[in-house]
């Protein structure tokens, strides 16, 4: 069995307004073209902004309070509409889907609770999603106004995968300040998302804590970007040691280093990336074959051990557990 633990399903109106790609994908043609690569189950969370932000500054790329909004409570709308997307329109889906719901650690936590509790009574979900960069919501909050949702959490025995940064400019996700919310709550389970962009000293915390595993999103453009130097990876001072020039070679060193740590997952459709920085279009463009191809290349054993057990491992599946047989 291979999992893709890693996936958007639904639409990003800010992406879509600022005239960035990717801004949408759906359910059916995700699992759709996961399943001629040989995907047997995807874990799922909506796209990133939300509708409780101002609208009207999604076409200037700016996060801003107020204005004009289109929803009161942060996520409300994208959880349920993607939980009766997989459920409701597609029940004969449902069974291969792992959904996690996603939140914002600093707007209307309690509110965000309060429907997630509803939700909860209707609908399965196997974790919690943040990705906090672009939101402008820093991590941090989950230790203060967002602490909700670390109790929702170990309350219902749901892990965590937190979007994670290195890049000094990125003041709101720093993989960093997500390992130590993970060592201060050591029964919460936690996944890094994009191989902590490949710094050595943060895939060795996760190694070192027993609660925390990394997963390797978007992997090819990653590797595009630590050939590059481009600033989104870690500086090579800092950086695990690997020929990045060849993908498959990265995943086979990352298992051979963190072999119970890592979880492969393709970030669809976010293993490409286009849009228009600072007056220049930036081209980060890879394809869904692409990520299952470097996984493929590795023996068979690594492919089971980070695409399926590893990820077994994270998820805890106790009344669900046939989902993953």
């Amino acid at each position: 069995m291979i999992i893709d633990c890693h996936n958007h399903i639904g639409t990003d109106l800010l992406f879509y307004l600022h005239g960035d790609f990717p801004y949408a994908q759906q359910l059916v043609a995700m699992t759709d073209e996961g399943s001629a690569l040989g995907i047997d189950r995807w874990i799922v969370f909506p796209f990133v902004s939300h509708l409780a932000l101002d609208v009207s500054g999604f076409f200037e790329n700016e996060i801003r309070e107020g204005g004009t909004q289109l929803a009161q409570v942060p996520y409300a709308l994208e959880n349920r509409r993607m939980m009766t997307e997989v459920y409701d329109l597609f029940p004969e889906i449902a069974p291969r889907i792992l959904p996690f719901v996603i939140v914002d650690p600093m707007r209307e936590p309690a509110a965000q609770a309060a429907e997630l509790r509803k939700l909860r009574t209707q609908y399965r979900f196997n974790g919690i999603k943040m990705q906090t960069t672009i939101l402008q919501s820093d991590i941090k909050h989950l230790r203060d106004r967002g602490k909700v949702f670390l109790e929702l959490a170990a309350e219902w025995d749901l892990p965590f995968i937190i979007h994670s940064s290195v890049a000094k400019s990125d003041l709101w996700a720093q993989a960093s300040d997500i390992l130590g919310i993970a060592e201060e709550n050591p029964h919460l389970r936690f996944c890094l998302a994009h191989s902590c962009r490949y710094d050595k000293e943060c895939l060795d915390r996760v190694q070192a804590l027993p609660n925390t595993w990394f997963d390797c999103s978007a992997h090819c453009i990653h590797c595009e970007g630590a050939v590059k130097d481009l600033p989104y990876i870690a500086p090579r001072e800092r950086r695990f040691d690997s020929d990045y020039t060849d993908p498959a070679r990265v995943i086979a060193d990352l298992a051979a280093a963190y072999p119970r740590k890592f979880m492969w997952g393709s970030d669809s459709p976010f293993y490409s990336y286009a849009a228009a920085i600072n007056g220049q279009v930036v081209r980060l463009i890879s394809t869904y074959k692409a990520e299952v191809d470097a996984l493929r290349a590795n023996p068979t054993e690594v492919v089971d051990r980070i695409a399926h057990q590893n990820i077994a491992d994270f998820l805890q599946l106790k009344e669900d557990a046939h989902i993953l047989a």
